[in-house]
C-alpha cells in the first residue's frame, strides 16, 4: 500500500483527481466566503460582527482564531495541490506531443477553455497575493490597522481607487470562468459524467461560476458607485 498510493499520484488520473477534489474544497470556500462578503449590505454592525465571529470560532473550547487558522492551513495546502497537479498534468501533456501538428485536432473551444485556464490562473495568483495584502496583513490598505473590517472594505473600494477596482472586477470574471470550467472538469475527472447527465452538469458549473462571480462583483462595484458607504 505505501507504494502503490505514491504510484496513483503520479499518474495523469491521480493528477486529476488531486485536482478535482482540491478545486472543490477551493469551491466550498469561496461559496462561503462570498456568503459573508454580501452580510456588508446588513449594515456595518453586521459585517463587523461577521468579521469578529470569524477569529472566535469555537471559543472557549480552542482557543482565539484557532478554527479560522486551521482553515487558513487547508487552504493553503489546497492551493499547493492545486496548482502542482494542473503544472504536472499540462508538462505532461506537453512531454506526451513534443511536436506540435500543423493539423490540429483541439477545437477553438478547447484551445480557449486551456488559455483561460492557464493565464486566467496566473492573474488570479497575483490578485488573491494583492489581496490578502489589502485585507488580511493591511499593508496597502488606506483605511489602516485600526480601522474597522467595513471601513476597510470602503475604504478599499473606494472611486479614488477605480484602478483596484477594475483590476478586482477583471480579476473575479477570469475567476468566473476558471470556475466553470474547472467544475466541468472535475466531474469528468471524478467519473461523474455520464450522457444522461452531462447537459445537467454543464448547467451546475455554469450557473455555480457566474453566482459565485455577481456575488463576488456586487461588493466591489456597490462601494464604488456609493450604494455601500
Amino acid at each position: 500500500m505505501a507504494i502503490a498510493i505514491p504510484a496513483i499520484y503520479r499518474s495523469t488520473v491521480g493528477k486529476k483527481a488531486v485536482m478535482a477534489v482540491s478545486g472543490g474544497v477551493l469551491v466550498l470556500f469561496l461559496a462561503g466566503h462570498m456568503v459573508g462578503n454580501l452580510k456588508i449590505f446588513f449594515g456595518a454592525e453586521s459585517f463587523d460582527h461577521y468579521a469578529h465571529w470569524l477569529r472566535t470560532v469555537g471559543e472557549p473550547a480552542v482557543p482565539y482564531r484557532t478554527v479560522l487558522t486551521v482553515t487558513e492551513i487547508v487552504l493553503v495546502v489546497a492551493i499547493l495541490l492545486h496548482m502542482w497537479s494542473a503544472v504536472s498534468l499540462a508538462r505532461r501533456a506537453s512531454q506526451a506531443r513534443p511536436v506540435k501538428y500543423q493539423a490540429k485536432k483541439k477545437s477553438h473551444a478547447q484551445g480557449y477553455a486551456t488559455r483561460t485556464m492557464r493565464y486566467g490562473g496566473v492573474i488570479i495568483a497575483l490578485f488573491v497575493i494583492w489581496h490578502l495584502l489589502d485585507m488580511t496583513f493591511l499593508l496597502v490598505n488606506p483605511a489602516g490597522r485600526d480601522a474597522t473590517p467595513y471601513e476597510r472594505v470602503v475604504e478599499g473600494f473606494d472611486p479614488s481607487r477605480w484602478y483596484v477596482t477594475l483590476f478586482y472586477v477583471v480579476a473575479v470574471l477570469l475567476a468566473g470562468l476558471h470556475l466553470r470550467h474547472g467544475i466541468w472538469s472535475a466531474f469528468q475527472s471524478l467519473g461523474l459524467r455520464t450522457p444522461r447527465n452531462e447537459r445537467a452538469l454543464r448547467g451546475l458549473a455554469g450557473a455555480t461560476g457566474a453566482l459565485i462571480t455577481v456575488g463576488f462583483l456586487a461588493v466591489p462595484v456597490a462601494v464604488t458607485f456609493g450604494w455601500v458607504s
